[in-house]
C-alpha cells in the first residue's frame, strides 16, 4: 500500500480537494457509464457540478451533453462525443475535457458498470488492480469493473457511488458487491452497500437496486444511506426477490452490507401512477398513425386547477422546467391492441389480457355471424388476439393501477411498452416517452436525443434522478462535514 492509500495520511491531492470544498466551491462529478444522465441530474439538483461523463453509446452521450452542457455549442460538441472507457485513459479524458491533472480533477466518481462486467471475476483479480492499474488489459474479456478501479486509482475521488441490479449480490455464485468493498478497501476507501426500492424515496416506481457508497479513509466518514420518505408493503414478487438477494448476502458474506431504512406505516404511501402522469394530456390509442415518432410537437399540459405535488415538481424542477408542456409525449402505433387495452382490468397481466382478447374476438365473431374455425373467424381472431404464449413471461403485459406505483421500467421499453399499459381505458394505449420519464422521475425539461425507441431505452436504463438526489444529498453533507473538520 503506497502513501496515498494509507489510512490517516492526507496527500496533497486530497488536501487540495478538501480545501476547495472548505472554501464553498461545488464538488465536481465525473459520471461513468452515464447514459442520459439520471445520476448526474440527481447530483446536479444537490448542488454538485457535472464536469464530465463517459458513455459509449452516441445518443445517450448526446442526451447527457444537451442537458448539462447544452448552453455552449463548443462544450456541447465536446461532451457529446461517445467515449469507450477501455480505450480512453484518465489523463487523456481530463486533457480532452480541460479538467486539469487527473488526481486533482474529480471529487466524486459515480456510475455503475453493466452487470455483465462481473462474470468470471474473482477476489484475486479485483485485488490485482491495486498494484497493476492496467491489469484489465491482460484479461481478454477487458473486464469493465477492473477498468473502473483503474479510474478510481487515477482520479482519487473523495467519494464513490455505484449502482447495479440485485442479481449482483449473487452473480456467478459470489457476492460481487462484497468483493468491490474489498477491492476499494485496498485502494484506501471505506465502502458499504444496501438494497433500496425507489418507491420508498419518492419515485413512483417499485424498482430494486443495489447502491454502494465509498469514501476516502482519511475523511473518517460514517457511511449512511437515505431514510425512507414513503412506505408500503411491496407485492409478493418484489418481497420474494429481495428476500432471495438478501439471503445470498448472508450466505456469501456481507460484512459491508447495511440494511436500508424501510420506514413505517406513519409515512405517506408512495407516489402513484395517477399522481405522476395524470396531468399530462390524453392521447387516444386509435389516433396514432404509423411512422417515426419525433419530438417536434408541443403537447400542452391539461387545463386543471389541481395537480399533484409530484407533477408540480416535475414541471418546476430548477433548470429543467417544463414551460407550457412537453415535446416527447408520443406513443407507439399498436392498431391490434387498443380494443384489448380498453377492456383490460387495471392491474391485469398477460394471461388475463389474452383471455380478454379471446372474449372480444368471440363476441365480435358472433355479432358478425362468423362460424368458429372459418377463414373469416380466424382472420378476425388474428386481428385481435396477441400471438404470445401465455405460459411464457406472464408479466409481459401489465396495465397500470392509478392508485399504485408502477413496476420497474427496463431498457426493454425501447422495444415495446406492453409492460406499462396506461390505466385510463378510454385512452387505450401504452405509456408515452414523457410518461415513462415522469415515472422514472425525470423532470419535464430534461430532453432525450433521438426518436421514440431510443428515448424509451435511455429512460429505462437510467437511475431515477430523485433516488440519485437522495443519495447525493447524503454525500454532499458528508463531504461538507469532512471539509469543515479537516481543512487546514
Amino acid at each position: 500500500m503506497d502513501a496515498s492509500t494509507r489510512p490517516g495520511h492526507m496527500d496533497s491531492y486530497l488536501a487540495a480537494k478538501i480545501a476547495r470544498l472548505a472554501r464553498g466551491e461545488q464538488p465536481r462529478v465525473l459520471d461513468m457509464f452515464a447514459g442520459a444522465g439520471g445520476i448526474s441530474l440527481g447530483f446536479h439538483k444537490a448542488g454538485f457540478r457535472i464536469d464530465g461523463a463517459l458513455e459509449i453509446e452516441p445518443l445517450p452521450a448526446l442526451s447527457h451533453a444537451m442537458n448539462f452542457h447544452g448552453a455552449d455549442p463548443d462544450l456541447l460538441a465536446l461532451h457529446a462525443r461517445p467515449r469507450d472507457m477501455t480505450k480512453v485513459e484518465p489523463d487523456q479524458l481530463t486533457e480532452e475535457l480541460g479538467l486539469g491533472s487527473v488526481a486533482e480533477a474529480v471529487d466524486v466518481l459515480v456510475g455503475g458498470p453493466p452487470c455483465q462486467a462481473y462474470a468470471r471475476v474473482g477476489r484475486a483479480k479485483l485485488r490485482e488492480i491495486a498494484d497493476h492499474p492496467e491489469a484489465f488489459k491482460v484479461d481478454p474479456r477487458g473486464n469493465l469493473f477492473l477498468r473502473y478501479l483503474a479510474y478510481v486509482k487515477a482520479f482519487r475521488p473523495l467519494a464513490i457511488l455505484m449502482e447495479n441490479v440485485p442479481d449482483i449480490l449473487n452473480f456467478g455464485g459470489h457476492n460481487v458487491v462484497e468483493e468491490m468493498v474489498e477491492a476499494l478497501e485496498a485502494l484506501g476507501y471505506d465502502a458499504r452497500y444496501t438494497l433500496v426500492n425507489t418507491a420508498f424515496h419518492g419515485v413512483p416506481q417499485m424498482r430494486d437496486r443495489v447502491f454502494l457508497l465509498a469514501y476516502r479513509k482519511e475523511l473518517h466518514v460514517r457511511i449512511s444511506f437515505p431514510k425512507a420518505t414513503h412506505h408500503m408493503q411491496l407485492p409478493p414478487g418484489y418481497a420474494g426477490t429481495r428476500a432471495v438477494a438478501l439471503k445470498f448476502v448472508d450466505l456469501l458474506g456481507g460484512a459491508g452490507f447495511k440494511q436500508a431504512d424501510l420506514g413505517n406505516a406513519s409515512l405517506p404511501f408512495p407516489v402513484t401512477a395517477e399522481q405522476a402522469i395524470g396531468d399530462l394530456p390524453p392521447i387516444l390509442g386509435t389516433s396514432v398513425k404509423r411512422g417515426a415518432r419525433r419530438f417536434t410537437d408541443l403537447a400542452l399540459y391539461r387545463e386543471t386547477n389541481e395537480i399533484s405535488q409530484y407533477a408540480a415538481a416535475m414541471r418546476q424542477w430548477k433548470d429543467f422546467e417544463g414551460g407550457d408542456g412537453v415535446y416527447d409525449h408520443v406513443i407507439r402505433y399498436l392498431p391490434r391492441d387498443h380494443v384489448v387495452f380498453r377492456e383490460m382490468r387495471q392491474g391485469a397481466e398477460y394471461p388475463e389480457a389474452h383471455a380478454t382478447a379471446v372474449r372480444i374476438a368471440n363476441r365480435e365473431a358472433k355479432r358478425l355471424g362468423y362460424a368458429p374455425g372459418s377463414a373469416s373467424w380466424q382472420k378476425l381472431h388474428d386481428s385481435i388476439v396477441p400471438p404470445y404464449d401465455i405460459t411464457k413471461f406472464p408479466n409481459r403485459w401489465w396495465k397500470l393501477r392509478p392508485d399504485y406505483p408502477v413496476r420497474t421500467l427496463m431498457a426493454h421499453i425501447g422495444k415495446d411498452t406492453y409492460s406499462h399499459i396506461h390505466y385510463d381505458s378510454v385512452q387505450a394505449r401504452t405509456i408515452s416517452v414523457r410518461e415513462a420519464a415522469r415515472l422514472q422521475s425525470f423532470p419535464d425539461g430534461f430532453v432525450f436525443a433521438g426518436a421514440m425507441n431510443a428515448a424509451f431505452r435511455q429512460v429505462g436504463n437510467a437511475v431515477p434522478p430523485l433516488m440519485a438526489n437522495a443519495i447525493a444529498e447524503m454525500i454532499r453533507d458528508a463531504l461538507s462535514d469532512a471539509a469543515e473538520r479537516l481543512s487546514f
